[in-house]
């Protein structure tokens, strides 16, 4: 049991890094595949998860709109035995998809008009669910993996031995591999984005983004203060997309949206997620009729 254990524990992990590494992974290797907009098709999600083991699955309601406690959105049937053994793995997919969903639709409103981002602290093995249950609550994805956008963090930084140095690094990789995409760096004092825009100024380079973290301050008495993140703003004036990182909560969102940032960034959207109170009840008078017409469950 330990050894049968410790395997599948090590094919999830490989599978989790796979999904990090692989630029094969995406959206458009998905047998069900979202579409553009804030919708999916649920019944196609649970046919594919389940392997079609239910008979039929019928929604009262589109995916994306607003629920409330108590009300019936759908229906399945097919034999008593392969509905309480789906069960779970239904409602596991459909809870979490819809708390993520509806916190991003919360954040979103509320840091608008700035766009809501996750980021790629999602669940291990779930990242293009994840982030698909973000684009349905109205959010916008940030980078899959790395392979489809670089982002120099303060860890590059450090081992660069300074934001220009890394941006230098990735310019001359990208263009030795001859490769195009985004570049994002982060950058967390008013000094390294005039460091930046100044560098940028006067070398042509790939960077399309400037992160802006921990720039939002909190403060004794539960505020925040955002006027280091909207002065980095005003000094960046349009030149590139700007994404605030930190601090960032249902309280604070709002007040950065209204800074003039592009982006605001937010790992709490599917790593701190509470899941929705979904419920699987078998319908008992029409579960004994049909077993006593069939004589079988």
């Amino acid at each position: 049991m330990k050894v049968d254990m410790l395997f599948t524990i090590k094919r999830i992990v490989k599978m989790s890094v796979t999904q990090t590494m692989n630029s094969g992974v995406s959206f458009r290797s998905m047998a069900v595949k979202p579409p553009s907009h804030p919708t999916y098709d649920m019944k196609g999600v649970i046919k594919l998860a389940l392997l079609k083991i239910w008979d039929q699955v019928e929604w009262s309601q589109k995916d994306g709109d607003h629920v409330q406690k108590g009300l019936q959105f759908g229906k399945v049937s097919g034999q008593a035995h392969n509905i309480v053994v789906a069960e779970r793995v239904v409602l596991n997919f459909m809870q979490r998809m819809s708390g993520i969903a509806t916190l991003t639709k919360t954040m979103a409103d509320a840091a608008h008009p700035a766009c809501i981002l996750e980021t790629r602290k999602t669940a291990p093995g779930l990242r293009l669910v994840d982030k698909w249950a973000v684009l349905i609550g109205g959010g916008r994805n940030h980078r899959m993996g790395l392979f489809d956008m670089v982002m120099i963090k303060d860890n590059h930084i450090s081992i660069a031995g300074g934001i220009i140095n890394a941006i230098k690094s990735v310019d001359q990789y990208l263009e030795q591999q001859n490769l195009q995409m985004e570049v994002e760096v982060e950058t967390r004092t008013l000094e390294e984005v005039d460091e930046v825009l100044r560098y940028t100024s006067q070398t042509k380079s790939s960077l399309t983004r400037i992160m802006l973290d921990n720039m939002v301050v909190p403060l004794p008495n539960g505020d925040v203060d955002v006027s280091m993140l909207k002065d980095a703003v005003e000094m960046i004036n349009g030149r590139f997309e700007t994404e605030a990182s930190g601090n960032v909560t249902l309280e604070t969102v709002h007040k950065i949206g209204q800074t003039g940032v592009s982006y605001i960034s937010s790992g709490a959207l599917t790593h701190s997620v509470k899941a929705l109170d979904i419920s699987l009840k078998i319908d008992t008078e029409l579960a004994l009729k049909v077993g006593r017409r069939t004589k079988r469950a």
